[in-house]
């Protein structure tokens, strides 16, 4: 029970990582905030049928005023932020090369998948620093450090995810702010399951275990950099990928 009577946001919740992560902060203690545009609340139920606290969100990572109403009522109920899990993330609905990329999609995918940590962060580190302290994972990917094709939107917003993990570290970590990311490789979630079959059985066999990863495998790490396990880690990008980068 590592997270007893900590609060804990946890966006994309709805599925794959992210309600791994919310089911797994519930679990250890956490009172949770799921957030998501879709199945956050069935997510927060689990939670709660299960003994522990949670409410949901109906909420777009992209829109402040989401953002602006999640915090007030997670403050307002709560009366504190510990812990942000920033999962939410999309790929392209269109082909996703710098030639055949269009506008429209490359800005919804930067959108969500930075612009998205970027609201995330600026709206719970006020309320971390008045408290004295707070944690932040980022989910990033392995795509932020290898090249891997048809993902330009996607491998752009996950660079970006990266670098700005660490660029909020060093201006934060003055307040006993700890934020860190993870870079997941090849996992088992409807994101993956939605891409093409020739891309998933290629970076199957790009994995040395010889297997996707499972959701939870993320979520253990993101409890882990929101512990007080993790006090002296800050600034730092966690390869979870079941070898891949290893070649």
């Amino acid at each position: 029970m590592r997270f007893q009577d900590k609060v804990v946001i946890v966006t994309g919740a709805g599925s794959g990582i992210g309600e791994a992560t919310a089911l797994q902060f519930g679990r250890e203690g956490a009172q949770v905030v799921c957030m998501d545009v879709k199945g956050a609340q069935a997510t927060a139920e689990r939670i709660n049928q299960a003994g522990g606290r949670a409410f949901a969100h109906t909420a777009d990572v992209s829109k402040w005023p989401d953002w602006e109403r999640v915090v007030e009522h997670t403050i307002g109920s709560w009366g504190k932020i510990d812990a942000l899990a920033a999962v939410a993330g999309v790929l392209s609905r269109t082909a996703d090369t710098v030639i055949d990329q269009d506008e429209a999609e490359w800005d919804r995918v930067l959108s969500i998948n930075l612009k998205g940590v970027w609201f995330g962060m600026k709206a719970v580190l006020p309320h971390m620093i008045a408290s004295g302290g707070g944690k932040i994972v980022n989910i990033s990917s392995l795509s932020a450090i290898v090249g891997i094709p048809g993902l330009a939107a996607y491998t752009a917003s996950k660079g970006g995810v990266s670098a700005l993990t660490r660029q909020a570290a060093i201006d934060y970590a003055k307040y006993n702010i700890q934020i860190n990311a993870i870079e997941p490789g090849i996992i088992e979630t409807p994101m993956v399951q939605g891409a093409e079959p020739e891309m998933a059985r290629a970076t199957i066999e790009a994995t040395p275990v010889g297997r996707m990863g499972h959701p939870n495998e993320i979520a253990y790490m993101a409890l882990f950099l929101c512990s007080d396990q993790a006090n002296f880690i800050t600034g730092q990008t966690f390869v979870v990928d079941g070898g891949w980068s290893a070649h």
